[in-house]
């Protein structure tokens, strides 16, 4: 099946040329005619390219921006296997693992708890991550990068419009790698399809979406404690990474999941200027996932404790829930735009049988049931208008029906100072419940079993939050965060295996962040640093004080302008601080307070290049790692990349 779609995803632009529908652009253009104002025969008349400008992308919030086919340090921070900027983030050892979180963002807008496995949804495209399109000619774009160890990754995109008022676009995201040590290879595949479509008076507007997701892991437990001295020494025979002892070789673990997402509305009143200035429409949210996580293993590991079955197991939690909304968005030139809303999401979580745990004491069994189901119906509003020369939103939502309480406010203003940039002030206060493997969980494993849903509170958030974006002086922000009953994994005292916690104290956390990119000649430095405390409860939430990175770099044209080369160093460093430790049966992160790790610079070399719409991109990654001592690790007992030399590319098809 897999196979089959990336076919489709690579061969349907192939397919889709042979009927081309072409429409006026904004910017016009003499599209299709020679000199002569006569069109070969016998060849396919020379067509003007649109400007890229034309080729849209609008996101699930209505931002729309185009296709960006420039060749920046910010491409360069892009260029990985989340096709993000990773700055915050520490990769695993190999492409498609998982990524330990360096800087944390609390600012929260949902009412609900959050899924299972979070530390398997780095790749995993929620709906905000699904964008649509309009283009005047079909649009492909490929992108292409080497893995660890016979693998790949590949990420075919392609989209057309086949009218001015129908866009349609699927795309198909692979990875493949075996990696450098025992039992880590991974394999994943991201589907996804999309249309949108109007009618032709303007008055109806639809947006959907398929995905369809599949995020394998092998999982090994990490380095056994010789084999991280033997890691750690620097002897050259075991620079064969492969030659290093894991926990086990007899795991794996898996995230799937399927969504179909609707969003449309119908507009009661259009806005005409020279009629009315308002506008009245309702709108439908339709919103449909199913997910599992399964862990599965060859035998039972003593390091994780007892177990009801020492032989083959697998442990698998299914999660189901749909979503539907109804709105009325009412905007007025003077009022701003107003939106009112109701939700109810149906949700089901959790296993196929009601567990009973004998007590030690002899006492009564303790019930560990099978399933989280129910309904939560919601409320809200949300506003949004231009005051004077401020910008202001402001977002509301509250649970009043259900299981789960639950509520969320959100305001900020925004003000853009002239000839310095704009600062946005924002406050968000949201109170939700823990994530759902906090309030149950079941495994083979006798210590992962419980059921906190009775007695865990409301995780409730607060932040205050201040922004400026300047390409004059700096982009910085600044976050205070207060979080009361923060929800955490962590190792019981008992008997020091991981298990799920509720803080009784408050966590404060203080984030500050600079960036500035600056450009002589040409030359540039990009710097980012951020800064990052936490008070109150003790040893609940690890960051590291300092994280930074610079990026110096050279940029220039050559052969006649034909070729962009852009070349220098990325480093990237943070602070020695108690890193979290990663459980592959949570598929989770958890606090640990008995090992200290950072303090090691990631030192890369790039040399990238633009020739018309494809970028070149050459890496030779913690290039440094042979020279500053093997003390990197993504996570205890899970060593960081060594020196690998990568190379890819990104492809843009304007057909």
């Amino acid at each position: 099946m897999r196979n089959l779609l990336l076919l489709l995803t690579i061969f349907l632009p192939l397919i889709a040329t042979a009927q081309i529908t072409k429409f006026p652009t904004q910017t016009g253009g003499n599209r299709g005619s020679n000199q002569t104002g006569k069109t070969s025969n016998n060849k396919i008349a020379d067509f003007d390219r649109p400007p890229v400008e034309d080729y849209k992308i609008i996101s699930i919030k209505n931002d729309t921006t185009y296709v960006d086919t420039t060749l920046s340090m910010y491409k360069e921070y892009r260029f990985n296997y989340l096709r993000k900027d990773t700055y915050e983030l520490l990769p695993f050892g190999n492409t498609g693992q998982t990524y330990n979180t360096l800087v944390y963002d609390f600012e929260k807008t949902a009412t609900m708890p959050q899924s299972m496995a979070q530390a398997r949804h780095f790749n995993y495209m929620e709906v905000g991550d699904i964008s649509y399109y309009h283009v005047p000619t079909p649009l492909t774009d490929l992108y292409f990068r080497s893995a660890y160890e016979q693998g790949q990754q590949l990420d075919a995109f392609f989209t057309m419009n086949t009218s001015p008022r129908f866009n349609f676009s699927i795309a198909y995201k692979g990875v493949r790698s075996l990696g450098k040590y025992q039992n880590a290879l991974t394999s994943t595949g991201n589907f996804r399809s999309a249309f949108s479509y109007h009618t032709k008076n303007n008055r109806y507007h639809v947006r959907a979406h398929w995905v369809a997701q599949d995020l394998l892991n092998q999982e090994n437990g990490g380095l056994q404690d010789v084999a991280l001295e033997q890691f750690t020494s620097g002897d050259d025979q075991f620079d064969d990474r492969s030659r290093l002892l894991v926990q086990f070789q007899d795991a794996e673990n898996i995230l799937d999941g399927t969504r179909v997402y609707l969003n449309h509305y119908y507009n009661i009143i259009q806005k005409n200027d020279s009629i009315s200035d308002y506008s009245l429409r309702v709108g439908h949210i339709f919103n449909s996932e199913n997910k599992f996580y399964e862990y599965r293993q060859g035998a039972a590991q003593d390091i994780f404790g007892e177990a009801f079955e020492s032989g083959s197991f697998s442990d698998r939690t299914d999660h189901e829930e749909t979503y539907n909304e109804v709105n009325l968005v009412y905007s007025d030139k003077n009022l701003g735009q107003l939106t009112f809303q109701s939700n109810i999401t149906n949700y089901d979580y959790g296993y196929n049988s009601v567990l009973l745990l004998e007590s030690e004491e002899g006492g009564e069994a303790q019930r560990i049931p099978n399933k989280l189901i129910g309904d939560i119906v919601a409320v809200g509003g949300r506003y949004k208008n231009k005051i004077g020369d401020f910008n202001i939103q402001g977002d509301a939502q509250v649970n009043i029906a259900g299981d789960f309480d639950g509520y969320n406010v959100t305001g900020s203003a925004g003000y853009d100072i002239p000839k310095i940039g704009e600062v946005t002030a924002t406050i968000n206060s949201n109170s939700r419940a823990a994530n759902y493997n906090h309030l149950l969980f079941q495994s083979n494993y006798l210590n992962y079993n419980w059921h906190n849903a009775p007695g865990y509170n409301n995780v409730k958030t607060n932040t205050l939050s201040f922004d400026l974006k300047s390409d004059r002086w700096v982009n910085a922000s600044v976050s205070a965060t207060t979080i009361d009953d923060y929800a955490y994994f962590a190792l019981s005292t008992a008997d020091t295996l991981v298990s799920s916690f509720q803080s009784s104290s408050p966590v404060n956390h203080l984030k500050v962040t600079a960036q500035r990119d600056i450009r002589y000649g040409k030359f540039g430095l990009n710097a980012t640093v951020t800064f990052q405390q936490v008070t109150g409860a003790e040893n609940v939430l690890n960051v590291p004080e300092i994280l930074t990175r610079g990026s110096l770099y050279f940029t220039d044209r050559i052969f006649k302008n034909a070729l962009l080369l852009q070349t220098g160093f990325n480093v990237k460093y943070f602070t020695e601080y108690n890193m979290n430790a990663y459980d592959p049966i949570l598929a989770e992160f958890y606090v640990q307070n008995d090992q200290e790790l950072g303090s090691f610079p990631l030192l890369d070399f790039f040399i990238n290049v633009k020739v018309r719409q494809t970028r070149i991109f050459l890496k030779a990654e913690h290039f440094n790692s042979s020279f500053t001592g093997n003390d990197f690790f993504s996570a205890p007992g899970y060593p960081y990349r060594d020196f690998n030399v990568r190379f890819g590319l990104v492809w843009n098809f304007f057909l």
